[in-house]
């Protein structure tokens, strides 16, 4: 019998909840949208994840619950009340260029949080493993950009349904290179919300991931999970 009350997958699904409550009720969103629809969705999520948590239920079965299926349609009518797919743009359109930077972290936030309540199905699918990586998601992606910064690379990062901002201090990654990335909440470096991290090793930045774009990396060395592993249980903390 699974002890779901430890699991990652819904440890880490709670706190994203949490996180998207506390970022939506303090964020400065200046675009036309329904904030109590959102905050009332979202707090209506936190019930089902306290019975998913006492169930008891096998992963593989909490993936096809229907309280992971009734997230998944309270997420689209969380994004319907911010206003559409593409709520976010609306808001960055509306904003001076001081206000830009705080809004585009609050934005990230929001945005990693939908994403890990939609896609916790994919992750219990995976079944009984007990390890905090297993709480995000790991995706291959290819890098597309890179602007300098300071010390650091600001790299965009393609997914191939979807692209995020991943920040690295590794000078040597390149436009092209096929990359291992652990979707983490955002964290800022001089101005600029990183939405992810990169994987690597002792020699920097996993440069040759195998994997299609958007699943999870093939063959990686076990000790490029290990940064993920630290921040999993800060996040989590």
């Amino acid at each position: 019998m699974w002890d779901t009350s430890k699991d990652y997958r819904l440890r880490v699904l709670e706190k994203s909840v949490e996180l998207f409550i506390k970022t939506a009720e303090g964020a400065n969103l200046k675009g036309i949208w329904n904030k109590k629809k959102c905050l009332t969705t979202a707090r209506a999520m936190l019930p089902e994840i306290q019975v998913m948590y006492f169930s008891y239920m096998e992963p593989e079965d909490l993936a096809n619950s229907k309280q992971i299926e009734s997230m998944k349609q309270q997420v689209k009518e969380i994004k319907e009340a911010l206003g559409g797919d593409h709520w976010h743009l609306q808001f960055l359109k509306l904003v001076t260029k001081d206000e830009k930077v705080k809004l585009q972290e609050s934005i990230a936030k929001m945005k990693f949080a939908l994403n890990t309540i939609s896609t916790v199905n994919k992750r219990l699918s995976l079944g009984p493993i007990n390890d905090p990586v297993i709480g995000i998601d790991i995706k291959t992606g290819e890098i597309v950009s890179i602007q300098k910064l300071d010390k650091l690379l600001v790299c965009n990062v393609n997914f191939g349904d979807t692209a995020l901002t991943v920040v690295t201090n590794d000078l040597t990654v390149k436009e092209g290179n096929r990359v291992g990335v652990a979707i983490l909440p955002p964290s800022v470096f001089m101005g600029v919300a990183s939405e992810g991290m990169f994987l690597g090793s002792g020699n920097g930045v996993l440069k040759e991931v195998e994997g299609d774009l958007g699943e999870m990396p093939r063959g990686i060395p076990l000790d490029s999970l290990n940064e993920t592993r630290n921040l999993v249980e800060t996040f989590l903390k």
